[in-house]
């Protein structure tokens, strides 16, 4: 970048779906930050969604996208089946890049990444918006103080309905499923709160018509003993929760990307071992998901790594790493250690 301290990081958006829009609309009110282009692989379309977002070029092509001198950082929202290709591509461009979760197929996609972002001297990040919330900054502030001792278990779960079969969730071919779509946060606040990587995966999954995973439930083990139990679902009711049970006590949230309907996002504390333990509620101040990570990624390019506040590189291949256990575990009936 020229002069990053006097101007925005300028993103260039690969694709013009839902998710684009939404991530468009959410740092829109962005100083440190500006959406300066969008591509998709039809000019008529990315011209159309550049009017309505208010954004002053797009391209009819993402190879145009990454040819543009004027682009300093890709935001890459595209299938999961895309997600390596065009984010290594961006990287052999020049181009930062903040790829949607999951980061990857797999973990081998995710390492080859990774692989480039370091030939390339880029940053590469997995885009996860609730990590850059204060429900979640103010979750790991609360484990690091030690406020409900040692972490025993830890449950996560996210489930939406979607059903469907047009619905790019649920066609194998790009990448669809629960697991790699809802379950990827349940997995990701697991390991967050975990502090690493598990060590052994068991799990079961419910199946489409089409051979995409619909419901997943899977038990992690962890090397320093923690359990944790985590769930994704395109069958149920909207539902995103997880509860953390220390040996002195309990934290409940729900690792948000965005505020809450009808009030402030809240963590609910229970310091003590009993039933007489009194919830505490600890309300945090609301904000846009994609507005906060997309300037804590702004500051990672300007000001480097320490100012990040999303899973860095190890962390995005241990939930990889993770994720691929959980899959195979799913189709074999058996137990999977991951070994590295």
């Amino acid at each position: 970048m020229n002069d990053p301290i006097s101007r925005p990081l300028r993103l260039g958006v690969l694709g013009a779906a839902n998710i684009a829009r939404a991530f468009t609309s959410g740092v829109a009110s962005s100083q440190a930050v500006t959406v300066a282009a969008v591509a998709s692989r039809d000019a008529g379309k990315a011209e159309r969604f550049a009017q309505e977002c208010g954004i002053p070029r797009f391209h009819g092509s993402y190879d145009a996208l990454l040819a543009d001198p004027e682009i300093d950082a890709i935001y890459n929202p595209l299938p999961n089946s895309l997600h390596a290709e065009w984010s290594i591509r961006a990287l052999e461009a020049g181009k930062h890049v903040l790829c949607e979760k999951p980061l990857a197929m797999n973990a081998a996609e995710a390492r080859a990444m990774f692989a480039a972002a370091r030939q390339a001297g880029r940053h590469l990040v997995e885009a996860y918006p609730y990590r850059a919330q204060a429900q979640t900054l103010k979750l790991s502030a609360l484990l690091k103080e030690g406020a409900i001792g040692k972490v025993q278990l830890i449950r996560s779960s996210f489930g939406v309905a979607f059903s469907d079969p047009a619905n790019i969730r649920l066609k194998p071919e790009v990448g669809g499923g629960s697991l790699l779509d809802v379950g990827s946060y349940a997995v990701s606040l697991a390991l967050l709160v975990a502090g690493e990587r598990p060590d052994r995966v068991s799990a079961v999954a419910r199946w489409s018509e089409t051979g995409v995973d619909m419901s997943v439930a899977a038990t992690l083990e962890f090397p320093g003993g923690a359990l944790a139990q985590v769930s994704s679902s395109f069958a149920t009711a909207y539902h995103r929760h997880a509860l953390i049970s220390g040996d002195r006590g309990t934290i409940e949230t729900t690792y948000l990307n965005h505020p809450p309907a009808g009030g402030p996002p809240i963590l609910t504390i229970r310091r003590g071992t009993t039933v007489a333990a009194v919830p505490e509620i600890i309300e945090v101040p609301p904000g846009n998901g994609f507005l906060a990570e997309v300037e804590s990624f702004q500051r990672l390019v300007t000001q480097g790594e320490a100012h990040w506040t999303g899973a860095t590189p190890a962390q995005s291949i241990d939930i990889a790493l993770t994720l691929d256990a959980i899959a195979l575990s799913a189709r074999s009936g058996t137990a999977i250690r991951i070994e590295v």
